[in-house]
């Protein structure tokens, strides 16, 4: 009977043991679902919102500049050097580790960063203020011009990748998905007013480029200071993810076991190809635009009917790229992008049509470049929303992070090169030759000595073939074979690869 009563006993502990982790359980699941919205973050979310804001301020100045520099008949070969101003957002992988892993712990893991980075935009933006109508004179200096907003540029995505890591501890666990939203509005929002925003006043005499300048740097010289002296970084020195916190040799040797991968050198290739087909279109259009006598602030208001268009599209395309080939819409997207690209060309050519006699524009005009707009904006998410998709699926969860980065780093990197060598092209590609005037010979007057020499004797240098529209066709032909020669197959390929090629992780435990 003893031992029956103490196995009675026994079962009797065990079971009240269960019963309290189950208590514990329900108790944990309790909270879980009582954390429900933004209770408790509301003033985190606001920071996060307003860092991202300041972000998009550098890049949407660093837009309105080329349709300023379009006004001052700089060549195209002056454009593309300008466009390398944008490029520290597509290489800044480069340095991410560094700022992910060197810190005072002290001061805070993302503020050791975020701070003196953000005084020093301020500080650029002051210093360039000054000296920004000098640069953009008669004969604007866009080599120092490119280099301050290269810097700018530096800095803001520098504060960018030190805000996305402060995003994760900075929220609740429950909210960090909140984290993309700040992102994407605040962003969008601080290039809306660094580029509509500037444009708009500045056409109506409200701000200089100078003053927009100043008033930002101060802007960030004073929100930086708040930021240093009253927001804590909770958990200084520690990370609450999923992923392993490396060091910068670790990181980096990580980034260099992801591209030893059999499916990555395929997958690099067709992201730094694949926009080819689009370049004249996306970079030289829009000055184009302003060449043919649109108005750059009336073409920096159409941005704004694509705000909500922006907003709503992802939502729409996500629904069908959640399945196991979220790369289909990528494929279909890309040949109407093509066309459309070939047909923004068409509309630039008919644009001095529509010109009335006080060279303003009519409103169908405006309507007819707003659809244009649409529908470029509506294959341009199709693809971006396609690829994002792409990369959530096989990146390696146990690496996320960093494979998504470096993923979209080589993305970025695919639409900025092809988009700086558009820009420089135009001016090879154009034949232009003198007439009229004293000159008794049709002269090539392509060259700058040789444009001076056709005014210099009353003559006019008239463009016989402009090189943006051999660009066009040449982009859309290129475009065309890549897809049908290399690219779709390539898609389908990489779409029906298994897992286990692209597993970081488990491929270094097999080596």
């Amino acid at each position: 009977m003893n031992l029956r009563s103490r196995a009675i006993a026994g079962a009797e502990e065990q079971d009240e043991e269960e019963e309290v982790l189950i208590e514990q359980e329900e108790e944990e699941e309790r909270m879980v679902t009582e954390k429900k919205g933004v209770a408790g973050d509301e003033r985190n979310i606001a920071i996060l919102l307003f860092l991202y804001v300041l972000q998009g301020i550098p890049l949407g100045l660093a837009a309105a500049i080329p349709l300023i520099l379009t006004n001052k008949n700089v060549s195209y070969k002056q454009q593309a050097e300008f466009s390398f101003a944008y490029w520290p957002f597509s290489v800044k992988l480069l340095w991410a580790p560094i700022v992910d892993s060197l810190y005072v712990a002290s001061f805070g893991r993302r503020k050791t960063w975020l701070v003196p980075v953000q005084y020093l935009i301020g500080v650029t933006m002051f210093v360039l203020s000054l000296k920004v109508n000098d640069y953009l004179g008669e004969q604007p200096d866009v080599t120092t011009l490119t280099a301050m907003f290269f810097f700018l540029n530096f800095l803001a995505a520098t504060q960018d990748i030190a805000v996305d890591g402060w995003a994760l501890t900075m929220l609740q666990r429950h909210n960090v998905g909140y984290a993309s939203t700040c992102n994407s509005v605040g962003q969008t929002a601080g290039y809306f007013m660094g580029y509509v925003f500037f444009m708009a006043l500045e056409s109506y005499g409200l701000v200089t480029l100078p003053s927009f300048l100043q008033f930002w740097a101060v802007v960030f010289l004073i929100t930086t200071t708040f930021v240093a002296i009253f927001k804590s970084e909770a958990g200084a020195g520690e990370v609450d993810t999923e992923e392993p916190d490396l060091g910068v040799l670790q990181t980096y040797k990580l980034l260099f076991d992801i591209l030893k991968l059999s499916v990555m050198p395929t997958t690099i290739a067709m992201l730094l190809t694949c926009k080819v087909g689009f370049a004249a279109a996306d970079a030289v259009s829009g000055l184009k635009l302003v060449e043919a006598g649109v108005p750059k602030d009336k073409l920096a208001m159409l941005a704004i009917p694509m705000m909500p268009l922006q907003i709503v599209l992802p939502w729409i395309i996500s629904r069908y790229t959640s399945g196991p080939r979220p790369m289909d819409i990528w494929q279909k997207a890309i040949p109407a992008r093509l066309v459309l690209s070939l047909a923004m060309a068409g509309v630039v050519a008919i644009t001095p049509s529509f010109q009335l006699e006080d060279k303003s524009f009519p409103l169908y005009y405006y309507a007819l470049v707003v659809l244009f707009f649409a529908i470029h904006q509506i294959t341009l998410y199709s693809m971006f929303v396609s690829v994002m998709a792409f990369f959530a699926k096989v990146s390696d969860p146990a690496v996320g992070g960093t494979y998504m980065t470096l993923l979209n780093t080589v993305t970025n990197l695919g639409g900025n090169w092809p988009s700086t060598l558009a820009l420089w092209a135009v001016d090879p590609l154009t034949t232009k030759i003198c007439q009229g005037g004293n000159s008794t010979t049709v002269a090539d007057c392509s060259a700058s000595e040789a444009l001076e020499a056709c005014t210099g004797s009353g003559g006019v240098c008239a463009t016989t073939v402009d090189g943006y529209y051999v660009e066009a066709v040449i982009c859309f032909v290129l475009g065309l074979a890549w897809l049908v020669l290399w690219g779709w197959r390539t898609i389908n390929k990489l779409q029906d690869a298994p897992d286990s090629a692209w597993a970081v992780v488990r491929h270094k435990e097999k080596q």
